[in-house]
């Protein structure tokens, strides 16, 4: 388990926001990732009969929208006790194999950091 309150603020605000997105849509997973400029993007699971993307793949697919060219962090609140092959594989596409992905619990506490690759 990783000290949540060490973290970077940067990456503690997107842990939090991953939080809150979850708790907020009832959601099983919320996400976030941070870009090279900075910005967040946040999002929770999408669970529709045509389409079903995870959290993280969400946040990813919305910074790629909105025009973002790479990702510094990435975070994901989830039951599970790693990110999944998808959702690294999200993150690699837009971020590169050393792409921090950060694993929280529904309480925050960070529970592993993984890259990317």
């Amino acid at each position: 388990m990783t000290d949540s309150s060490a973290l970077d603020p940067e990456d503690r605000k997107i842990v939090t926001l991953a939080r809150s997105a979850r708790a907020r849509n009832g959601v099983p997973e919320g996400a976030a990732v941070r870009d090279e400029t900075g910005r967040t993007y946040v999002a929770g699971t999408v669970a529709l009969d045509s389409l079903k993307l995870s959290a993280l793949q969400t946040a990813v697919a919305m910074a790629v929208a909105s025009g973002a060219t790479s990702l510094e962090a990435a975070a994901v609140v989830t039951e599970a006790d790693t990110a999944s092959d998808a959702d690294r594989a999200a993150v690699r596409d837009l971020g590169g194999a050393e792409t921090p992905v950060l694993v929280a619990g529904f309480d925050g506490t960070v529970r592993t950091t993984v890259t990317a690759g």
